[in-house]
């Protein structure tokens, strides 16, 4: 059976006690995603109201913060929490990269993996399983390390790092070097049978290893609530964000699995005019209900296992809605739990 996470919710609210709330309800792991605030900051304090949970960034963004900012993170985190930290990583698309954080872009692929291979390398280092510190790459390069700068081994060194991955290229980096696989939430158990799943068992492959290497994190689109006017306020809040992610370039593979190619080309023209209301007409229902699971709450946790638990290892409930005074989520990870 899959595990079950959930999303941080944010800076707004108590992450103590939201983290907190989550390991009592019996979630197995607890993500922090990069949005409007920064991805890594709310999980010192997760870590510390937590024992048993798992937690980490899902995602951070791989390329503006250097690789040895990335690893003393990490390795901080890890040290912290007695190894329940994982690092998932991104590259975000150019323009983000470019115009929102001043960032070079070069080959995204190539870069991520040198943000992977160095960080390795910089932890192999710090617990003392290589004797020469040194990296050299097209676009990092690491080669001093003071022992004052050196934070030592830790008891649990071996961090899993998740890569996101939509496109074949970053699918099977993450088939060769990574230890997980962060499915975007535009995507379906369409696209991941289809396309994700044979270029990750493929890269696998070639590099000695096998699909059970990778563990596949899913976050799908979930359309549920307490009424009728909960859920259709939940759908139509998914079908923006399939416009939003339907007109993305980077994206276009998801639309052309599922013979969109042409709506996703409108998506774009559209998008490029800021025209967002009328983006949102060209979403049916038919992508909605393709895109998203939808049940009432009661159902919801069966629907999504349904859906996602032959496809994926662990699968990320995001409802936009925190624990405190939601009892609905103790009943949903029970649900889940059920045979």
């Amino acid at each position: 059976m899959p595990k079950i996470d959930a999303t941080l919710d944010g800076l707004d609210a108590d992450v103590g006690e939201h983290a907190r709330l989550a390991e009592e309800m019996g979630f197995d792991g607890l993500w922090s995603p990069e949005l409007d605030y920064d991805s890594f900051l709310p999980l010192p304090i997760a870590a510390n109201q937590t024992e048993r949970i798992e937690f980490g960034t899902r995602i951070a963004t791989a390329f503006t913060r250097s690789p040895m900012v990335l690893a003393y993170i990490g390795w901080n985190l890890a040290r912290f929490s007695g190894g329940r930290f994982r690092l998932g990583l991104g590259t975000q698309v150019q323009a983000h990269n470019e115009r929102r954080f001043s960032v070079d872009w070069g080959d995204p692929n190539r870069r991520l993996r040198e943000v992977v291979e160095s960080i390795r390398h910089i932890w192999d280092y710090w617990q003392g399983d290589v004797e020469e510190f040194g990296y050299d790459g097209e676009y990092y390069s690491f080669s001093l390390m003071t022992t004052v700068f050196n934070p030592g081994p830790i008891p649990d060194p071996d961090i899993p790092i998740y890569l996101a991955a939509v496109n074949e290229r970053n699918v099977k980096l993450a088939g060769e070097l990574a230890d997980g696989l962060c499915l975007h939430s535009f995507n379906t158990p369409t696209y991941t049978e289809e396309r994700i799943k044979p270029w990750l068992a493929e890269a696998a492959e070639e590099h000695g290893r096998s699909l059970d290497d990778v563990t596949i994190s899913a976050s799908p689109f979930v359309v549920t609530g307490e009424d009728e006017a909960a859920m259709e306020a939940r759908r139509e809040m998914v079908r923006m964000r399939i416009a939003f992610y339907g007109s993305t370039p980077a994206y276009k593979p998801v639309m052309e699995t599922h013979g969109w190619a042409d709506t996703g080309r409108e998506l774009w023209e559209l998008s490029r005019e800021g025209s967002w209301g009328e983006m949102t007409d060209l979403v049916t229902d038919e992508m909605v209900e393709t895109f998203a699971v939808e049940a009432p709450l009661d159902e919801i946790a069966d629907a999504v296992r349904q859906e996602y638990g032959g496809v994926a290892d662990r699968v990320v409930f995001d409802m936009d809605t925190g624990f405190e005074g939601q009892d609905f989520w103790r009943d949903i990870v029970a649900d889940w739990r059920q045979d």
